[in-house]
């Protein structure tokens, strides 16, 4: 490993390097489970790496990765640990969207892109906690916004750098009004809880942080949208970020079914386990399939309601499978996979945070039924 990541380049073997780093966090995934720690050792070695930054545009200084790399290095580092995984790609979105936006849009994002790779900054996201609804209060005051709020589920926060936000302008002309914004987590009035205590993705380190009276210039704030209604842009965030997120959960079921055979190899080969493998392989290849779409299509389709219900259907299917596929795992293994020292026990819990990002199942379904049938999906 180089000692200045700087010196990486667009010819980088960014898998290979994720495969190395994924080898070393291996080992420290159980004690941070065990011990609700957020995994300070995994993260140090990605931003040695230059993983932070692989995605930024050569020209602005990053590594050049390709969108669809990104989410194959969310997918083996979550195989080896899955709190790694999904935090990384937590970071990860927030970039991918920037470069998406610039690449297709034109958007004005050079500048975060430039400071990702030039200061190889940690982003830390609060968007699937607010969604179209967002939470807290902005203020106007003169020359920007005083924020407060108290953003959940703060994936890396423990060593973030800036937080990309949202919080609701009562705007006197247009009515309840969302800003984003990113802010620095260095900031006056901002507090870290530690509030992280779950059933799985234990060292994600999603705790909640505090804006207290958070300063906000007007120059940072980087969108505005009618409150609780769909909007342009989190369609592009719909497109952009989920098959990134879901690639985590994809690396955690990959784990648990690469266990779960090294153990059903060496038993009889009965009828009942026989049945439960191919069970598993199955939910397996459906997640696979899902997942595949949903990388491949913010190569191509443009955001709006018919994507972002493709998007959201195909991200319903992987979690599902995802889920599914180490439930058969479990079985597959049988009562070895109760100990913990097997992945599979940990895999199962991590992988029911698949379940919990938007669109949930029956949001999901709204959405589905209401595009069907030619209905707002705003109604």
């Amino acid at each position: 490993m180089p000692d200045d990541a700087t010196l990486r380049t667009a010819a980088t073997d960014w898998l290979a390097v994720a495969d190395a780093a994924a080898r070393e966090i291996a080992a420290e995934a159980a004690r941070h489970d065990e011990e609700d720690s957020f995994v300070t050792e995994a993260y140090a070695r990605l931003k040695a790496d230059g993983l932070f930054k692989a995605h930024v545009p050569v020209e602005f200084g990053g590594g050049g990765a390709s969108y669809a790399e990104m989410c194959q290095i969310v997918r083996r580092l979550a195989a080896a640990c899955g709190s790694t995984g999904l935090a990384f790609a937590m970071h990860t979105h927030i970039v991918a969207l920037a470069v998406w936006r610039w690449r297709h849009e034109g958007a004005p994002t050079e500048g975060l892109l430039k400071r990702v790779a030039g200061e190889n900054l940690v982003l830390v996201s609060s968007g699937g906690s607010d969604w179209l609804q967002s939470a807290g209060r902005a203020e106007k005051v003169e020359g920007g916004f005083r924020i407060t709020a108290r953003k959940v589920f703060s994936s890396g926060s423990p060593v973030g750098d800036l937080i990309s936000t949202s919080a609701v302008y009562d705007d006197p002309d247009t009515g309840p009004t969302v800003l984003h914004f990113a802010a620095s987590l260095k900031a006056d009035g901002v507090r870290m809880h530690d509030t992280w205590r779950t059933l799985g993705m234990r060292g994600t380190g999603s705790n909640d942080v505090e804006l207290d009276g958070v300063f906000v210039p007007d120059a940072a704030v980087s969108g505005r949208r009618p409150q609780g209604k769909w909007h342009p842009l989190f369609h592009a965030i719909t497109l952009v970020a989920f098959p990134i997120i879901y690639s985590a959960y994809a690396g955690v079921a990959e784990s648990a079914r690469a266990a779960a055979l090294e153990v059903a190899r060496k038993k009889p080969a009965d009828e009942g386990l026989v049945q439960t493998v191919g069970e598993m392989e199955t939910a397996f290849t459906a997640c696979d399939v899902a997942l595949g779409e949903m990388v491949r299509m913010p190569g191509s389709a443009r955001p709006g309601a018919e994507t972002t219900g493709r998007i959201m259907t195909l991200r319903q299917l992987a979690g599902q499978a995802a889920i599914r596929t180490v439930e058969r795992a479990l079985e597959a293994a049988g009562g070895q996979a109760f100990y913990r020292r097997l992945p599979i026990e940990r895999a199962f819990r991590d992988v029911q945070g698949a379940r919990f990002h938007p669109l949930q199942e029956k949001p999901q379904l709204r959405l589905a039924g209401r595009l069907a049938l030619g209905l707002d999906i705003d109604g």
